[in-house]
């Protein structure tokens, strides 16, 4: 009788374990599925098995080389934008767009900083609701203190798009005079969103895109495409920051690992993932767009604006990207000095 008992308590254990390698797989198609069609826009990692979006007080920031918030936002520091604020801090002129789940204006470091905004999603509000655009738009602000954002929502309140609507959201962008896109998004292919992304850069608009956190070398859009500046993500140790996706199609990388910023409520929290390396190179652009010049003729600045971003990196071994880690005051520098493609 006893072993009978014990028989049935193994089955029911595999049963059980059987159950839960289902549900799992299940969950991970579902995950997989919403990163294309209707997307998930950028399939965040949590960061050391923790939540994404842990929240913090929110502290008083006044971006200067003595801030102790530096020591929470690493990524500033390793990129160099404090060395980079004695030649620009951006300029008001100078507008980036973020596309995303919106930006929460009662954050103290955002209230003044959004200078449009639209809402291309079925939510009721153009506010963040769901936190990733927030936090996007915090490391921007932190990077490139005198810019201005431009509040695109095209992912609703649980970070879903689909490419259509991102499409629209850049065309939007550009013609209300956007110079940087950040589209820290990542979905399938789609020929309006190539077209969209041509555009802008016709336009003189360069956008910054998330290469996605497959962790594979499998194309992802936007950020695939040319006239795409496609960014990967590392960690404090310059190596590949968790699930990000790489590849010879990457162009640069920058850090996405533990990326603290501003979330909405006045909260302040980490994430990881590409999305965060796509805001601190769009925070860089704001800063190269300040000073560049055209330097060939040809009417826009894009060109000259991506040449010093990917020409002024810094070589980092074991990430396959095509140039290296974004250096802020780098690329700065490069852009005054001179402009050679």
């Amino acid at each position: 009788m006893k072993k009978l008992e014990y028989l049935a308590v193994s089955l029911t254990l595999v049963a059980v374990i059987l159950v839960a390698v289902l549900v799992h797989g299940v969950l991970l198609d579902r995950e997989g599925a919403l990163a294309y069609g209707y997307a998930s826009v950028y399939d965040e990692a949590p960061a050391d098995n923790s939540d994404s979006s842990s929240h913090d007080p929110a502290p008083q920031v006044t971006y200067s080389l003595d801030d102790s918030y530096l020591t929470e936002r690493w990524g500033i520091s390793r990129i160099e934008a404090p060395q980079a604020w004695q030649i620009t801090r951006g300029d008001q002129a100078v507008i980036v767009a973020v596309l995303d789940t919106g930006i929460n204006k009662d954050n103290q470091d955002l209230a003044d900083r959004v200078a449009a905004e639209v809402n291309f999603t079925g939510s009721p509000t153009i506010d963040d609701l769901y936190g990733h655009g927030t936090h996007m738009a915090g490391t921007i602000v932190a990077i490139a203190p005198e810019c201005r954002l431009m509040n695109v929502k095209v992912a609703d309140d649980w970070g879903r798009c689909e490419p259509s609507v991102v499409a629209r959201g850049i065309i939007w962008a550009v013609d209300q005079g956007a110079q940087v896109i950040s589209v820290s998004l990542s979905m399938k292919a789609w020929p309006d969103l190539e077209e969209a992304v041509n555009y802008a850069w016709s336009q003189g608009a360069i956008i910054i895109a998330a290469a996605g956190n497959k962790g594979r070398s499998e194309p992802s859009y936007p950020a695939y495409y040319a006239n795409c500046l496609a960014v990967a993500g590392t960690n404090q140790n310059d190596s590949l920051a968790l699930l990000s996706s790489y590849g010879d199609w990457v162009d640069v990388a920058a850090p996405g690992f533990n990326i603290y910023s501003e979330l909405p409520q006045n909260q302040y929290g980490y994430k990881t993932g590409t999305s965060a390396a796509g805001a601190h190179v769009s925070g860089i652009a704001a800063r190269v767009f300040s000073v560049v010049e055209d330097s060939n003729g040809n009417g826009t600045i894009n060109d000259e604006a991506r040449w010093a971003i990917e020409n002024s990196c810094v070589p980092i071994t074991g990430v396959d990207v095509e140039k290296g880690l974004v250096n802020a005051f780098q690329a700065v520098t490069k852009t005054i000095s001179s402009y050679s493609p």
